[in-house]
């Protein structure tokens, strides 16, 4: 029976799903058919199939050829199953022994020279394969290290078909040239997402190291920021042009603490899916930084796409921080389709061909100008916006949008003897994240036997009965939810965002002063909290 069969995987969103690929031979006029549910671009790997056998020196069978792809249901796209369908019918055609790729996953796309080009999503493929029992797989060359990132699994890299037929028949391995590719087959997407480098600093597109010392006075934003990283709490900054706003977002991610195992493959699954790992980096260990445009669209930000959706930017901010600047600029639709993620830490997206889950598990960072010209309440020269234009421009920002947002924080411009103090020696990267990190094992031992790592995901009825502050400290909560200004879940929000400046300060648990400052961070009303715990 001229049959093999081999295995591939098919990316679902940023899982996979395990292909079996099997090719039948049989008697009749020369004939290549693909079956199971392919797309076009998959449907164009029979060419490419063809002529990357026939030029790696190998000959191709002459009779009616079924190759098919199960299970049938599952939508199949992309280059990646063409070393599967190569392998399958050379077995078929007893080139190769069929027992040789019965138990190998293989992923890859064939030049038609026969060369091995990298795909996306290696490393969620390999770790459904490894899940679903096999122990060898093969891989394009310069996807190997990632590969590798998943335990207890044999990792073949090739360059060519020519090399991988080698293999299994035991032949002399030929030698190739070293290939040219960086590894990333969507180069343009290479900006989306940029991780952390280093505890102290967070690094930029350009390369550069930034740090928070270079922030000049923001005391109150720096301390809100500190705030942010360590109970992973959302964060809205508004001022006007200049006075500090994105200098603080882009130093936040420096200030988190490294991914666990276990996040940074989350995290590297979704960066592989995207296709913009960097080269030379196949494990994401600090946490991303993502900042889209504000004219991005629905798709880019939460994802989507033609076909089956892929990774948008909320999700390639997986473990890390989404930063939103002029924000009141991006389109309403687009900001409120973020109100999902925020609560559950994934993604839904459903499409004709079916429905994907993404992770989002993110830490957003709002920025805004008062209002269109960005002086509104500046002395000086006075606001010149119409009434009805600012209150468009505040209007984006939807209120169920702003309540899933805990701190709230008024952008003071600098003034010029802070900017131009060169004594001033401001709290460094290093310093502050040493308290965040403090701060996050306090809360990580506080709930050692729960399934939270965060005060930002306590469930608010759990802070209520099991957690409690200290007698006295709700006073003021209570009066404000009395008049109205404080919802049930907004009272939720204030008692986490105590529980971690307690966790800042070293207490055991919040005090009045605790909850104060909560609430001004909160609703913006000064309490005149004094801020216990925090350095200048």
């Amino acid at each position: 029976m001229a049959f093999a069969r081999t295995c591939s995987v098919a990316l679902v969103g940023v899982e996979g799903v395990l292909v079996e690929v099997q090719a039948d031979l049989e008697p009749g006029v020369a004939t290549f058919t693909l079956v199971g549910l392919p797309d076009k671009s998959l449907v164009e790997s029979r060419d490419r199939v063809r002529a990357a056998v026939v030029n790696s020196g190998a000959e191709w069978p002459q009779k009616k050829l079924t190759v098919g792809l199960s299970p049938a249901s599952v939508p199949k796209g992309g280059s990646g199953f063409d070393l599967a369908v190569a392998c399958a019918v050379l077995g078929a055609a007893e080139r190769i022994d069929p027992r040789e790729l019965a138990d190998v996953m293989m992923i890859g796309e064939l030049g038609l020279d026969g060369s091995v080009r990298p795909v996306r999503g290696v490393l969620p493929a390999v770790l459904a394969a490894a899940d679903a029992g096999y122990r060898q797989v093969v891989v394009p060359e310069q996807t190997v290290s990632e590969a590798a990132l998943v335990p207890d699994m044999a990792v073949l890299g090739v360059r060519s078909l020519r090399q991988l037929i080698a293999v299994l028949t035991d032949d002399p391995v030929p030698e190739e040239e070293t290939p040219h590719t960086d590894g990333r087959p969507d180069p343009l997407l290479a900006g989306l997402a940029v991780p952390g480098a280093g505890l102290g600093a967070a690094a930029l597109g350009g390369g550069r190291s930034v740090d928070l010392s270079e922030v000049a006075g923001q005391a109150a934003a720096r301390r809100a920021l500190e705030v942010a990283a360590a109970g992973r709490h959302h964060i809205f900054f508004k001022g006007p042009p200049g006075a500090g706003k994105t200098m603080l977002a882009e130093r936040l991610p420096g200030l988190l603490p490294p991914l666990t195992p276990k996040e940074s493959l989350e995290a590297t699954a979704v960066h592989s899916v995207a296709g913009v790992l960097p080269p030379g980096q196949p494990l994401v260990a600090r946490p991303p930084y993502c900042a889209p445009h504000h004219s991005a669209s629905m798709a880019s930000l939460v994802g989507g796409g033609t076909g089956l959706p892929r990774p948008g930017a909320v999700s390639l901010a997986h473990h890390g921080v989404l930063f939103l600047d002029e924000a009141a600029e991006c389109s309403g639709r687009v900001l409120d389709a973020l109100r999902q993620p925020l609560e559950s830490g994934q993604v839904v997206v459903a499409r004709a061909q079916g429905m994907m889950r993404m992770p989002a598990r993110i830490l957003l960072v709002l920025a805004a100008n008062p209002c269109p010209c960005g002086r509104h309440g500046m002395t000086g020269d006075g606001c010149e916006c119409r009434p009805s234009s600012i209150r468009r421009y505040r209007a984006r920002l939807s209120g169920p949008l702003l309540d899933r947002v805990d701190l709230r924080v008024t952008v003071e411009p600098v003034a010029r003897s802070e900017l131009l103090a060169a004594d001033q020696a401001a709290e460094s990267t290093a310093t502050v994240a040493a308290r965040v990190l403090a701060a996050r094992e306090r809360a990580a031992a506080r709930f050692a036997d729960t399934p939270w790592l965060t005060n930002s995901e306590v469930p608010g009825y759990e802070l209520r009965t099991r957690w409690k502050v200290a007698p006295g400290a709700l006073r003021r909560a209570e009066g404000d939810m009395e008049r109205g200004l404080l919802s049930a879940r907004g009272l939720d929000r204030v008692l986490r965002v105590a529980w971690t400046v307690a966790d800042l300060a070293g207490r055991d648990r919040p005090g009045a002063e605790d909850v104060d400052w909560a609430l001004e961070l909160r609703t913006g009303i000064s309490r005149g909290a004094p801020l216990a715990g925090f350095a200048g």
